[in-house]
């Protein structure tokens, strides 16, 4: 067995970089419809921004701990954040050059154009000074005295330009309202051509007139991310937390990580604006003329041609659910799984509904971790409580950038009579769970719903989720009991048959892989099969790396970071693993160990990560019903087999995709289950 020291893993935040390239792969991928291109390139950005915002910002705060606790803990924040930069940037370059020579030709093509502010003719040109007046009450200007002593603020993530004068004393900055404002203008046009403009470039143009004083030099455009600092515990425990929340408790405003600015930005004038908002070198990112292309999500397709986009998959229907009059017969004769977005979110809320409105139905216990706007879900909710049922509902005040709508909804629920508890300090409640107790035969049967993904119909269409409906009572009893936990009534909950972090999670994972170790070391059937979402607890890691030693073949399917090196040689030359980015967010969570023979099937919410094991509510499922884990086990073949989508992680972390042998077929798994359970599911 190897010496832990001996035992090497990558940096998380270095390799969530490969992943964000596995994402950029996809806008490079010419066959992938052009408008889904757009949207790859949209959600690398947004993954960046939250990434220099949570990620990056952690580093930086790392850097004012006491050096011996850092030497202590073996960190090396600036080395690890000057790695990185140097990634971003040549990510950004790549972006860059896909965005100008891919995708811009191609719109083109499709008869599309969007039109620069060079590039405005004439009646463009008037059309951008009319909208602008439209606009007007929009636009703020303000003017920052460049001889230093003053605190100026840019909010983070919002668009600005920054305009240099001849006279260096000071330089203006106005923003670009796309908060108030669509960020995409359609010019109007008689020609069968379709032209759309940058707001961007419609407040450009009119710049002019807002500084009628001033010599204008240059006009730049900017963004700043600032760290998002109330994240930072969920990440990292014991002494160092503390040292970090010492250091940030009396701030209220986010320190900036990331100026974005416009590579055309003349040295002098960067160097004023870098002293001007009291940043770092480090803290400057050099990119493109616009920034924030997440708003790419909303690119108007004013062609409205279908070969631009993924063709429509119709959801497929539930051999029992779909016509299921009453989910609680069906329910009780046996469990019925679901997977998004292959099916319907309706099947979920005609649950709650009719939990809701079913006289029978004394009580309704649910975790919620991001709760949607306005939905099916919420008005149940309200409606079981219109009713007189009980109604409890757990929610994550914590789930990261959705807080305050959590919230919002909490009061909402609270005065309409519900019982709701937020999360607690240190811990976050991150399972999917549901439990619903009906009177039958003069007694209370319970019903659950144990998932993988959000109760939020909205991520259902793009997240492939796993979740099952039962009535079994060892599992429904099990899970009454982490409910009493969320409601503060029992501190640890007895569990032989869920998993549940923090409590039994880690010790019933370790158990398993020690018991593959053993049986491979006897010569017994052992192997581990599972997909996640990001691997990093290095316990768990450093067990895999013992069972590859023992012969124990690990096949692993993680779609975002990981800790883990695959494939070398003495250490983890038994673990295969693969990556999958394509059209829908693979988010689901499974695991399946050989045992001799006898394989146990789990499910859940929590990856092998420390946070989802140590620091989390989390309840990990097994499936017992042998239709249900024939149906899991064959989806987990399927990816397992991709071809076309899936990348091969190592230690190289090129991300090469998957290649199929000669003669063999082609398979894009997202595809292939979505045939597959279109096929089981035939009604």
């Amino acid at each position: 067995m190897l010496k832990p020291e001996e035992k090497i893993t990558r940096h998380r935040d270095l390799n969530w970089l490969s992943f964000n390239e596995r994402v950029l792969q996809e806008a490079q991928n010419s066959a992938t419809p052009l408008y889904e291109r757009l949207k790859f390139l949209a959600i690398f950005s947004m993954n960046l921004d939250e990434y220099f915002r949570v990620r990056v910002s952690q580093l930086r705060q790392m850097k004012r701990v006491e050096k011996s606790i850092r030497k202590k803990l073996a960190l090396k924040p600036s080395k690890t954040v000057k790695q990185i930069l140097k990634e971003v940037r040549e990510q950004q370059n790549k972006f860059g050059e896909i965005y100008r020579e891919q995708i811009i030709p191609e719109l083109e093509t499709a008869g599309i154009y969007l039109v620069h502010r060079e590039d405005y003719n004439d009646q463009q040109e008037e059309f951008a000074r009319r909208y602008f007046k439209k606009i007007r009450k929009c636009i703020k200007t303000e003017m920052f005295d460049t001889a230093g002593g003053k605190d100026y603020f840019l909010k983070n993530n919002a668009l600005y330009f920054v305009v240099s004068f001849k006279d260096k004393s000071e330089f203006g900055v106005v923003n670009i309202p796309t908060d108030e404002c669509e960020r995409f203008i359609k010019f109007s046009t008689e020609t069968p051509e379709h032209k759309i403009t940058f707001l961007d470039d419609i407040v450009k143009v009119n710049i002019p007139e807002l500084f009628p004083q001033k010599e204008i030099e240059g006009i730049y455009e900017v963004k700043l991310s600032r760290d998002a600092e109330l994240y930072i515990d969920d990440e990292i425990d014991g002494l160092l937390a503390e040292k970090i929340y010492e250091s940030l408790k009396q701030r209220t405003d986010g320190q900036p990580t990331r100026l974005l600015y416009d590579a055309g930005m003349p040295e002098e004038d960067q160097k004023i604006v870098r002293k001007t908002l009291k940043l770092g070198k480090i803290d400057m990112m050099p990119g493109g003329r616009y920034h924030n292309f997440s708003d790419f999500f909303s690119f108007p397709d004013p062609s409205n041609n279908p070969a631009l986009h993924y063709e429509d998959l119709p959801p497929v229907k539930h051999s029992v659910l779909e016509n299921a009059e009453n989910y609680f017969a069906a329910i009780a004769k046996k469990d019925q799984s679901v997977h998004f977005p292959y099916m319907s979110f309706e099947y979920v809320e005609r649950f709650i509904h009719q939990a809701a409105n079913d006289p029978l139905v004394k009580e309704i216990k649910i975790s919620i971790y991001r709760i949607a706007d306005e939905s099916v879900v919420t008005s149940a909710l309200l409606s079981a409580l219109e009713n007189g049922k009980n109604v409890t509902i757990f929610i994550e005040a914590k789930a990261r950038f959705d807080e305050r709508n959590n919230i919002d909804w909490g009061r909402k629920f609270e005065e309409a009579g519900a019982k709701v508890i937020y999360s607690y300090p240190k811990i976050k409640v991150h399972s999917k769970i549901l439990l619903v107790s009906r009177e039958e035969n003069n007694e209370l049967k319970d019903y659950a719903y144990i998932g993988t993904g959000n109760f939020n119909s909205k991520t259902s269409k793009i997240y492939c989720d796993h979740a099952v409906f039962t009535a079994h009572e060892k599992i429904t009893s099990e899970l009454s009991r982490v409910f009493l936990v969320l409601e503060g009534e029992l501190i640890i909950p007895r569990a032989k048959h869920l998993l549940i972090s923090p409590f039994s999670t880690r010790k019933t994972f370790t158990d398993m892989i020690n018991r593959e170790i053993t049986n491979a070391r006897m010569g017994k059937k052992a192997g581990i099969k599972a997909k996640m979402n990001s691997l990093e607890d290095k316990e768990i890691i450093d067990l895999l790396y013992d069972a590859s030693e023992a012969g124990v073949k690990v096949r692993l399917l993680v779609r975002g970071f990981t800790c883990l090196v695959p494939g070398v040689k003495n250490l983890s030359e038994n673990i295969y693993m693969t990556s999958i980015v394509d059209r829908f967010l693979e988010h689901g969570r499974i695991y399946l160990f050989e045992n001799n023979g006898n394989e146990e099937l789990y499910f859940g919410s929590a990856d092998w990560m420390t946070r989802n094991l140590d620091r989390r509510i989390e309840v990990i499922a097994p499936v017992y019903d042998e239709d249900i884990a024939r149906e899991f086990k064959d989806i987990l073949e399927i990816q397992f087999n991709d071809n076309v989508k899936a990348r091969i992680q190592d230690l190289e972390e090129k991300n090469n995709f998957v290649q199929p042998q000669p003669g063999e077929k082609r398979i894009r798994s997202q595809y292939e289950i979505y045939n597959y359970l279109k096929e089981k599911h035939a009604l």
